[in-house]
């Protein structure tokens, strides 16, 4: 049998495998041909055929009905995805490890602000002022290099960003399970957008290979979908939001370092600059130092109550 700790660093593995393909594979897109509006609808109609028989089954469908679960699925799940995809035809991979996932925990801090009036802590603050100086300085070279600064892509991947910070917080504030979560975005995200789809916008599903069609919707249906979440909420479980989102959030600079030689996508200068400032802004690793997660505060917090309990 294998420990707490050990299962938590598991399903960290899964979710960084995950996180980090979704970033390749959504730039695979752009040289195979599917479009963002076949690829959303494609994920969420596998995701809704395969979790919406087994609620039936269960007999748990109340939920669904209630506000929140659609709410959370407007924005985590149709304009997240719809954005992000989009994002990734216009803009490389290094980009989106920039501007959608270094640039997550400051606006689910901004979000947490705006909405329920958490306060900025310290260290979001000294992450905030690195990643605004990472940026700055990136753009500056950009411009440099190429006479040009950020582009349409990067812009979506900002708006992706703010779609999932907001969604970060609420689905926290509303305490949704994680099965109910999911469920709940995956439904109601093919429900509202797959009519939408098929009566008003372009498909273009006939220029792609069927190979490459049923290998995205395989994995951005079922893996992204269904497995990445339950793999990373079990992660927190067992090793603590703090430790378990940090490690997750370095799986697409990975990529980001992955899609040069495969995706054949430069890393230039600016985006190295990038990437350092967002690492070392998302990560906090100053906080690292003497920090304990919440598994070890619990462990240390039952052995002291058993010594207090003792005659």
């Amino acid at each position: 049998m294998i420990s707490a700790r050990q299962q938590g660093y598991l399903y960290v593995g899964v979710t960084m495998l995950i996180w980090g393909g979704f970033a390749i594979t959504s730039r695979l897109n752009v040289a195979w041909h599917i479009s963002a509006w076949d690829i959303t609808a494609l994920r969420f109609g596998l995701a809704f055929c395969i979790l919406f028989p087994i609620l039936l089954y269960q007999k748990d469908t109340a939920f669904l009905w209630q506000r929140k679960p659609f709410i959370l699925a407007m924005i985590g799940g149709v304009v997240y995805c719809v954005s992000t995809y989009s994002a990734f035809l216009f803009a490389p991979a290094a980009h989106g490890a920039i501007f959608l996932n270094g640039l997550l925990p400051l606006c689910t801090a901004t979000a947490a602000y705006v909405l329920y009036r958490q306060p900025f802590e310290r260290d979001t603050w000294i992450s905030l002022v690195i990643m605004l100086s990472s940026i700055l300085g990136m753009s500056v070279l950009m411009y440099q290099s190429t006479g040009s600064g950020f582009g349409l892509g990067d812009v979506l991947f900002f708006c992706s960003a703010i779609c999932w910070g907001v969604f970060t917080v609420l689905l926290k504030q509303w305490g949704l399970s994680a099965w109910h979560a999911m469920s709940s975005v995956a439904i109601w995200s093919a429900l509202v957008y797959i009519p939408i789809y098929l009566l008003f916008l372009p498909k273009h599903l006939d220029a792609a290979e069927p190979i490459h069609l049923l290998m995205q919707t395989l994995f951005h249906g079922i893996l992204v979908v269904i497995v990445a979440t339950l793999s990373y909420i079990e992660a927190i479980k067992r090793l603590g939001a703090f430790k378990a989102g940090s490690i997750v959030t370095l799986a697409p600079f990975i990529a980001a370092v992955i899609a040069v030689p495969v995706l054949g996508e430069p890393l230039s200068t600016a985006m190295i600059l990038g990437l350092i400032g967002m690492v070392v802004g998302a990560l906090q690793p100053w906080r690292w130092i003497g920090r304990k997660d919440s598994l070890e505060r619990a462990l240390d917090q039952k052995v002291q109550s058993d010594h207090s309990s003792k005659p």
